[in-house]
């Protein structure tokens, strides 16, 4: 199957008006996603927000299956929440560790992910150790199979990072680890709707999701599926509250048995439903349609900006995802992205402080970040190089 550009282009407003390359910051909703939110806010406002939800109980369990049919996994394993930072601590802050046990993550690990495992340091003891990289600049499997022992206990890995196009070989590393006990989490905020990503192909314990990437679903919205075995090990998550937890008795609170021990009570409703739609969207273009879609045009503006003089490109891993990073000497990133603004492209930054544990290494601080999808055209991509092979003559 082909996807329709023209047709996705039509159910998508912003591209009348944008060059959007920054999916992986905020993507463009497609007009059943819009449209869903804007209907269900509308209704609540006649009706009442307790009173629509109570009236659409069925609409709202519909965020479940879709998610399940996009990544697989029980619908019950699946949780919604506000976000994938939500998503990813919600789950991780569930385990319970003892002194000496280790962590293990990457190096393109995020800050928010990073800041939940050092809170599991002080709170518990346990030690945070870095996987090194292998000679592509990718999670090194060999230095992971070295770490591996008994007081391993969770190994956390992004799949894609927010600061370049790096792919992290998470199927081979949940290969590694299907007869070891520790934990595998799989933060998905960049690869979901961008790649497939399937909890039984990974063979995870935990993997998060945000609505507003490369799933073009509303802002405000995300997910978390964990595993019937994850589930067994967790107790309530920081944050628990009377959605996902019964208060049993004067002092105990028992949390849910399934995915639902993760949701609060009060969520953005009309974003639930609208990732719902956002998600059955995905389904209907074709992942791996997407996916091939995405490495055209990512292949297309990441060679394209490599062939200009004083231009330098910075994605690392064998395999290489939409994110396109860059930077061009004599020009400062905030005042390119300012540039490409005021000539309609839309892009974004990946900043050092969002990348300790790899821009260092690398002796950079900012880079511009582009990240195309589906929806752009061979068009786009063109006029793009051409405004910064002007810039950087």
């Amino acid at each position: 199957m082909t996807i329709d550009v023209e047709a996705i282009r039509n159910e998508t407003a912003g591209v009348a008006t944008v060059t959007h390359l920054n999916s992986a910051g905020c993507s463009l909703p497609p007009d059943p996603v819009l449209n869903t939110v804007v209907e269900w806010l509308q209704t609540e406002a006649r009706v009442g927000g307790y009173e629509l939800v109570a009236d659409r109980a069925d609409q709202l369990q519909g965020v479940y299956p879709a998610a399940a049919a996009l990544f697989g996994g029980d619908p019950k394993n699946w949780a919604f929440v506000e976000s994938a930072t939500r998503a990813w601590n919600a789950a991780v802050s569930s385990l319970r560790f003892d002194p000496g046990d280790r962590l293990l993550t990457t190096r393109a690990e995020y800050p928010s992910n990073m800041g939940g495992l050092l809170r599991a340091r002080e709170f518990d003891d346990v030690s945070v150790e870095i996987i090194p990289d292998d000679e592509h600049g990718q999670l090194d499997l060999d230095a992971l199979a070295d770490l591996l022992d008994d007081r391993v206990r969770l190994v956390s890995v992004t799949h894609i990072p927010t600061q370049g196009g790096l792919i992290n070989p998470v199927e081979a590393v949940g290969a590694m680890l299907a007869d070891h006990d520790a934990m595998y989490v799989v933060d998905a905020c960049q690869s979901a709707g961008q790649i497939p990503v399937h909890v039984d192909t990974i063979g995870c314990d935990v993997l998060s999701f945000t609505g507003r990437k490369f799933l073009r679903g509303p802002r405000g919205t995300g997910m978390v599926w964990a595993s019937d075995r994850a589930l067994a090990r967790m107790g309530n998550p920081a944050g628990v509250d009377m959605q996902g937890a019964a208060w049993t008795a004067p002092l105990t609170i028992e949390p849910l048995p399934d995915a639902g021990r993760f949701e609060p009570y009060e969520v953005f409703f009309g974003g639930k439903v609208g990732l719902a739609a956002a998600l059955e969207y995905a389904v209907n273009v074709g992942i791996e349609e997407i996916a091939d879609r995405n490495a055209m045009l990512s292949t297309r503006l990441r060679s394209g900006l490599e062939a200009l003089p004083k231009v330098h490109t910075h994605d690392l891993g064998q395999n290489k995802s939409a994110i396109v990073t860059f930077t061009v000497d004599g020009h400062d990133p905030d005042a390119i992205r300012a540039y490409l603004r005021s000539h309609g492209v839309n892009a974004s930054l990946s900043f050092e402080g969002s990348a300790r544990l790899d821009f260092p290494a690398r002796n950079l601080t900012t880079v511009v970040r582009a990240s195309v999808h589906y929806f752009n055209t061979e068009e786009e991509i063109d006029r793009t190089i051409d405004l910064i092979d002007q810039l950087a003559r």
